[in-house]
C-alpha cells in the first residue's frame, strides 16, 4: 500500500458540510481518504504528492448504468433498410453486435470503454452486459478490464429469453457468489434481466427466487419504449412495474432503467418500495425515444440516477443533456439545472452506496479515495451557488489531469501510464472490424 498527497486544490468536497476549500490538500493512504482541508505542510510524509496548481479537485464520478459492451458499435451502419422503431435497432443492431462478440472481444470492447471513462473522470461504473455467444464466464472478462484499469465496478448478465430460454441466470448466479467469496470490494455484483419483453414468466420466476434468496439486487430495463408496455399488457394484463413486483422484483437494491413510460401509480410504487430509476438521456435522444422525466420522479419521491447506457463514458455530458432536455421538453427555462447536477453528484453516490461495502461520492475521511483533479481553474468565483454552473459550463468542456482509483493514480497527466493504449487501440480496430464482417 502507498501514500498520496495532493496540494493547491480548489477543492469541492461534496461532504455533509459540503465544503469549498479554495487551497487544500488532502492526504491518501492505501485505498482511503484520511485528511481533507487545509493541511499544515509536514503534518503527513507522503510516497508522492502532486500540486494540483490551483485546479478544481472532486471526488470520482459514478455511472449508474453502462453497457460496455457496446463500444465496437462506433461508427457501424447495420445492413439493410434503416431502422424504423426501437425494436427494430434492437434487432438489426444491438441484438445483432452482441451476439457476434467472443470473449476477447467482450474484455478489449470493456478494456477501452474503461479507459475513457478513466480519462473522463470515472471511477466507478455499473454495468449491463450481453453476449449470447460467450455467456459462460463472460463477467470474467469483464471484470479482467476493470482490473486492468484500475477502476471499481458492479456487473451483471442481462437475462433474456430471446436467443435461449432463461439464459444468463447461470452466470449472473455463478458470479454474485464469485464475489460474495471475495472480500475485494473492487468488483460486485446485480442480478440482470433485460426486459419484461424478452421476459417469460418461468424466466422471471427462477430469476426471482435466486436473486431474492442471494439477497442481491436487481439491473433491469423498464419501459424504455412503448413496445415494452404493449407487450406485457398483452401478455399478462399488467403494468410493467405491476409484473416485475408480482416477481418481488422491486425494492432498495434494484435499478430500474429508463421508465420513460411509466405511470404515476408506477412511479409511486417505485417510491413505496425504495427502488432506484436510472434516466439516460443521450440514448433515448439517439434511439429517437422520450426522455425518462426525472422530474416527475423526483416528485414522486424516487432515487433518480444517470448513465450513459453505451453512448459514451463521460457523464457531465448526460448530467448537461438532461438538464437542457427538460428545458426544452418543458418549454420552461427555468428548470432541472440544479436536479440534473443533484442527480450526477448525489443520487449516483447513494445509488452507488447502496451496492458497494466502501463508501465513496465525497472528500472526506474514510471515503474510499476516488478523486478526479480536472484540469479546470475557476476565473469566476466557485462555491455552493456556483458549482453547477462550473459543472455544466466548464467541467464539461475541461479534460482531466489526474484520476484517483482506490488509491491509485489511474490517469496521470492526462495518461495511462500502466497501459500500453496504443497497442490497445489497434488492438480493437482489427478486432471491430472482425466483429462487423461478422454481423449480417
Amino acid at each position: 500500500m502507498s501514500s498520496l498527497l495532493i496540494t493547491n486544490g480548489r477543492l469541492v468536497t461534496l461532504d455533509e458540510e459540503n465544503r469549498f476549500v479554495d487551497n487544500g490538500s488532502i492526504y491518501i493512504d492505501g485505498r482511503r481518504i484520511v485528511a481533507v482541508g487545509d493541511i499544515a505542510p509536514g503534518s503527513y510524509v507522503a510516497d508522492r504528492s502532486i500540486d494540483a496548481g490551483g485546479r478544481l479537485v472532486m471526488p470520482g464520478l459514478i455511472n449508474a448504468h453502462h453497457h460496455l459492451y457496446s463500444t465496437f458499435a462506433r461508427g457501424f451502419t447495420p445492413p439493410g433498410p434503416p431502422a424504423r422503431s426501437f425494436e427494430e435497432n434492437l434487432k438489426k443492431l444491438w441484438w445483432k453486435l452482441d451476439a457476434a462478440l467472443d470473449s476477447d472481444d467482450v474484455y478489449f470492447s470493456a478494456l477501452l470503454a474503461l479507459i475513457e471513462a478513466a480519462r473522463a473522470g470515472c471511477t466507478t461504473i455499473i454495468d449491463h452486459h450481453a453476449s449470447p455467444s460467450c455467456c459462460d464466464g463472460s463477467l470474467d472478462r469483464v471484470e479482467q478490464a476493470f482490473r486492468d484499469v484500475g477502476l471499481s465496478g458492479c456487473l451483471c448478465y442481462e437475462v433474456s429469453d430471446r436467443n435461449a430460454e432463461a439464459q444468463g441466470i447461470e452466470e449472473n448466479e455463478r458470479y454474485i457468489r464469485k464475489c460474495r467469496k471475495s472480500d475485494d470490494d473492487q468488483l460486485t455484483a446485480m442480478f440482470g434481466l433485460h426486459a419484461l419483453m424478452t421476459l417469460g414468466t418461468e424466466t422471471l420466476e427462477r430469476c426471482a427466487e435466486i436473486g431474492q434468496a442471494l439477497d442481491v439486487g436487481f439491473h433491469v430495463h423498464a419501459a424504455e419504449d412503448l413496445v415494452d408496455v404493449q407487450t406485457t399488457t398483452r401478455r399478462c394484463g399488467r403494468s410493467i412495474i405491476d409484473r416485475f413486483a408480482d416477481f418481488g422484483i422491486p425494492g432498495p437494491k434494484t435499478i430500474f432503467v429508463h421508465g420513460t413510460h411509466l405511470e404515476p401509480r408506477e412511479m409511486d410504487l417505485l417510491h413505496s418500495t425504495d427502488s432506484m430509476l436510472v434516466s439516460n438521456p443521450e440514448s433515448n435522444m439517439n434511439n429517437g425515444l422520450r426522455v425518462s422525466p426525472a422530474l416527475d420522479f423526483l416528485r414522486h419521491g424516487v432515487t433518480v440516477g444517470i448513465g450513459t447506457d453505451g453512448m459514451s463514458s463521460h457523464l457531465i455530458s448526460q448530467a448537461r443533456a438532461l438538464y437542457l432536455h427538460q428545458r426544452t421538453d418543458h418549454r420552461d427555462p427555468t428548470l432541472a439545472f440544479a436536479e440534473a447536477c443533484e442527480i450526477l453528484l448525489h443520487n449516483n453516490r447513494t445509488i452507488c452506496n447502496r451496492i458497494f461495502v466502501e463508501p465513496r461520492g465525497a472528500l472526506a475521511a474514510g471515503q474510499l479515495a476516488d478523486v478526479v483533479i480536472h484540469d479546470y481553474v475557476p476565473f469566476t468565483p466557485l462555491d455552493a451557488g456556483t458549482l453547477y454552473g462550473h459543472l455544466l459550463f466548464g467541467l464539461s468542456f475541461s479534460r482531466v489531469q489526474t484520476t484517483i482509483a482506490r488509491g491509485r493514480v489511474i490517469v496521470d497527466d492526462g495518461q495511462l501510464p500502466h497501459l500500453d493504449e496504443a497497442a490497445v487501440r489497434a488492438g480493437c480496430a482489427e478486432r471491430a472490424a472482425a466483429i462487423w464482417a461478422r454481423i449480417h
